[in-house]
């Protein structure tokens, strides 16, 4: 088996290899004529049918017996009742369906596949069990290893040998060689090492060999390019095997028919496919923590750390706590502080996230699963489907943004069937209490966010062409019938087709005259294959859709690494300088060959990374949802004794309604205010940062069209600011008639669009992404890569090319179309316009700043003052605000 691994020993050891290999197959053939017949299935406990008469699993030598009575044993021996939706799939997998499996994190969904699997292949001939039989694919190095040891732990109780194995990124040289030489009976891997394997035309047979699929955490992957380019894989396994079943599983997932399509499109349609809901009810609780006072007026995360005591408390009560933030950067600062405030749990409280080495993650998780660590600091990094029993709750500081990353956290306690998992969300200012309870309240009610597939995303499809030239090439014709059955490129067109095979063959019209951009070209049979040795050694190091800015490592300079941090915040740094990391203030002494070293500094405080990314924008049903909180809420009576968050802000909420108004779902709320700096626009339209961002820029432009005036502009995830010098009549422009339907219109909306944003400086960002997926952009090889300048530069100049040169090229147009699909929304601008023109419009004139847009106000200081200097300011305003409150 051959899964692009290095190249094979010598003729001698080939030699050895062969005797024993015959050798062995003598001893299995052996004992599976001394193996006893098969006996008849019986019937799991309330099973609604049977399985098929009792096969057997050829695992290296070993034949074992695996139907559903010896599940039942292993069961029973520890004490287990299968679930019905487990039943189900088991069934499911045996009549030879294909399927998505959607349930509660932490309620078995791994058993349920696994032992499905099992079952389906238990009746292969031992002389054909060395080969992969299943493969895992995972979104995340660490949830691979930690699924290759739960897979090992059932087989070995099912059939009594481990034989999973995990190829990933992380998996050494050795280990590599020895899945090569020995495959394993299932193999755990990531998207990206998948695509890897399909660049060796050696792996194509031990692939086809491939009986059973599984997508693991595939709501991760459904609405990204990693999932398109996972499409691809899949549409490539079926054309080796079309007896392929391939199965996902998920627990946040809204759209699960859409979900289930998008999996499964390219499996033979003979196939029956089963949609599998988990029906148990995994106890789940969800609460916040509500700080004794706060501003009626808030403002940025200043509340965050006031609760720094509160948050202590809480980890003390419970044996094993994880602290999740939204950004890294967040995770230093908590790290720090909660160590500052508790030193005696040195040792005992741990940072983890993305930037940090792999022996430290290695390290956090090893003391996580061995109840070592009372807590851990984290991010994103842990919140897949990595099982930590010891852990027995979660603390989230800040809003999640959105409900599926909730559920996705809260699951990281309590992981095991019968727990009960519980989160606790720390609010960093008083409005994100509202979030909590709407979360909350979305939870209650089933309402999770939808994810849906990109479209035609060219610079995966070209990546992919170079892909499967590589691994035993492509006529185009088959290869366009095999793509359109994805669901990303099912309305692929045979000029895309056609030129996106020009481009990879010829460079396209602007790059033809370069070699190094013909990376395939065809043979006398038509196939098309990579030539070139130093292309293909290229194109294996780029495979793979995720795309960061450049990263440094950061070493100790008497050697050891710590993790990696950007390039753009080293390079603001000189020699002396320090900076906080992986829970540590550090000394920069130089930067050489993209590496920062560092020594430790005696400083307390210092300056803490940003990372790009660090804003999250709050998704669009727990946006519905918090207006739906504040409709009710306006009707009147006493707050909901089930919704503490919103009796603890109903002080804030009393002078929003006295100063001004509530939104409401059948309201758009408007604010006009007059102060030193100029004349104040507030809209509440509710729909997250990013659609604000075009929404205020359009409304802008399209005022400005007939009075000339110059705003500036301020959002956050619950509204937006206009500020300008001169006065508008707002009133007439926003009394809901045709004044307002006008501003409001659909109609030219995207030349709007392109009049008043800088579109190009949008596209050429989107431009970087694309250029580096397609291969256009090579990142460099190990030890020599490439700085982030460099990186952009080179894409800068492509982009300039295919403007000058080249303005129908298809990678230039995706650009565009993505920077306002992506970075504007169009799609859901225009349902967020046509929502406003249905609504009625209030405006409210005010005195002095509401409650709701005085966290607008600053987040236009915030730009051009500096902190310590804004955090004066503001408490002063604040102060001033809280007396005129007083007095009503």
């Amino acid at each position: 088996m051959s899964f692009g691994l290095p190249p094979g020993p010598n003729v001698g050891t080939q030699l050895k290899a062969l005797r024993r290999k015959k050798a062995q197959q003598a001893r299995q053939e052996k004992a599976a004529t001394q193996a006893a017949a098969p006996t008849t299935s019986t019937e799991l406990p309330e099973s609604a049918s049977t399985v098929s008469p009792a096969p057997t699993v050829a695992v290296g030598p070993k034949v074992c017996a695996v139907n559903d009575d010896t599940v039942q044993r292993w069961f029973e021996s520890r004490h287990w009742t299968a679930f019905d939706f487990q039943k189900s799939v088991w069934q499911a997998m045996q009549a030879g369906h294909s399927g998505l499996l959607h349930a509660t994190t932490g309620s078995g969904k791994t058993l349920a596949v696994w032992v499905g699997a099992l079952l389906r292949l238990a009746g292969l001939p031992a002389s054909r069990a060395a080969a992969t039989r299943v493969m895992w694919v995972t979104p995340m190095r660490a949830l691979a290893a930690d699924t290759t040891r739960s897979l090992n732990t059932a087989m070995e109780g099912l059939v009594g040998v481990a034989d999973v194995a995990q190829l990933t990124g992380d998996t050494p040289p050795a280990e590599r060689t020895r899945i090569q030489r020995k495959p394993p009976f299932g193999l755990v891997t990531t998207p990206e090492s998948l695509t890897l394997m399909l660049t060796r035309e050696a792996s194509l047979s031990a692939l086809a060999k491939v009986q059973v699929l599984v997508v693991d955490e595939w709501h991760e992957l459904v609405g990204n390019k990693r999932g398109v380019q996972l499409q691809l894989a899949i549409a490539r396994l079926v054309k080796l095997n079309p007896a392929l079943q391939v199965w996902g599983l998920s627990a946040t997932l809204g759209n699960l028919d859409d979900s289930m399509r998008i999996l499964l499109r390219p499996v033979n349609a003979d196939q029956g496919r089963t949609l599998v809901q988990g029906a148990l009810n995994k106890a789940l609780q969800i609460d916040t923590l509500i700080p004794d006072s706060f501003e009626h007026f808030p403002w940025g995360g200043h509340l965050g750390l006031r609760q720094l005591p509160a948050v202590a408390a809480e980890i003390e009560q419970s044996a094993s706590t994880l602290v999740f933030t939204n950004t890294r950067s967040q995770a230093e600062i908590w790290y720090q502080a909660l160590l500052d405030a508790n030193p005696h749990w040195a040792g005992l409280v741990a940072l983890h996230h993305g930037s940090l080495d792999k022996t430290v993650r290695e390290w956090v998780e090893h003391g996580l699963k061995n109840g070592l660590l009372k807590a851990v600091v984290c991010t994103s990094s842990l919140d897949l489907g990595v099982d930590f029993l010891p852990v027995e709750r979660v603390i989230q500081i800040g809003s999640p943004k959105g409900v599926a990353r909730l559920l996705q956290r809260a699951g990281r306690s309590g992981h095991a069937p019968g727990r009960t998992s519980r989160i606790t969300v720390v609010p960093t200012n008083a409005l994100e209490m509202l979030e909590s309870a709407a979360a909350r309240v979305a939870v209650q009610s089933g309402q999770i966010e939808s994810r849906y597939s990109p479209e035609i995303p060219l610079d995966v499809l070209v990546q992919h062409l170079v892909t499967v030239a590589m691994g035993g090439g492509f006529k185009v014709d088959e290869l366009f019938d095999e793509v359109r059955t994805t669901e990303a490129f099912a309305k692929l067109t045979e000029a895309q087709m056609a030129w996106a095979v020009a481009f990879v063959e010829k460079g396209g019209n602007s790059l033809s005259a370069y070699p190094d951009y013909q990376r395939v070209a065809p043979d006398e049979q038509g196939v098309y294959r990579v030539q070139r040795k130093d292309i293909a050694r290229r194109h294996a190091m780029s495979v793979g859709t995720i795309v960061s800015d450049t990263a440094m490592q950061v070493a100790w300079l008497t050697g050891g690494r710590l993790g990696t941090i950007e390039e753009s915040f080293i390079a603001r740094l000189k020699a002396g300088e320090c900076f906080s990391f992986a829970g540590r203030v550090l000394e920069l002494v130089r930067v050489r060959d993209m590496t920062a070293y560092v020594r430790k500094a005696d400083r307390k405080k210092a300056t803490v990374p940003q990372w790009q990314g660090g804003k999250m924008p709050l998704s669009t049903e727990l946006a519905h949802r918090v207006v739906a909180l504040l409709g009710e809420h306006q009707q009147g009576g006493a707050p909901n004794p089930a919704l503490p968050e919103l009796q603890a802000l109903e002080g804030l909420l009393a002078i929003q309604q006295r100063w001004s108004a509530l939104p409401s779902p059948s309201t758009v709320l408007a604010e006009y205010y007059q102060s030193k700096e100029g004349h104040h626009l507030f809209l509440y339209p509710f729909e997250g940062r990013m659609v604000h961002i075009g929404l205020a820029s359009l409304l802008a432009w399209r005022v400005s069209q007939h009075q000339s005036g110059t705003f500036s502009i301020a959002m956050n995830d619950y509204g937006f600011e206009l500020l300008s010098a001169q006065p508008f009549d707002w009133h007439t422009l926003l009394q809901g008639g045709a004044a307002t339907q006008a501003l409001l219109s659909d109609d030219d909306l995207l030349e709007d669009l392109l009049g008043c944003l800088n579109a190009s400086e949008l596209a050429q960002r989107r431009f970087r992404e694309i250029a580096r997926i397609s291969g256009l952009v090579f990142q460099g090889y190990p030890g020599a890569a490439k700085s982030a300048r460099q990186l952009q530069a080179s894409s800068g100049l492509f982009y300039e090319v295919f403007q000058q040169y080249d303005p129908e090229n298809l990678l230039l147009q995706q650009a565009q179309r993505e920077a306002l699909e992506q970075e504007l929304e169009l799609g859901r601008m225009r349902e967020v316009l046509a929502s406003l023109r249905s609504k009625q419009w209030v405006l409210k004139t005010l005195p002095r700043p509401s409650p709701f847009s005085f966290p607008l106000m600053i987040e236009r200081l915030r730009e051009t003052v500096s902190n310590e200097t804004l955090s004066t300011r503001v408490q002063r305003m604040v102060a001033e605000l809280e007396k005129q409150a007083e007095v009503g």
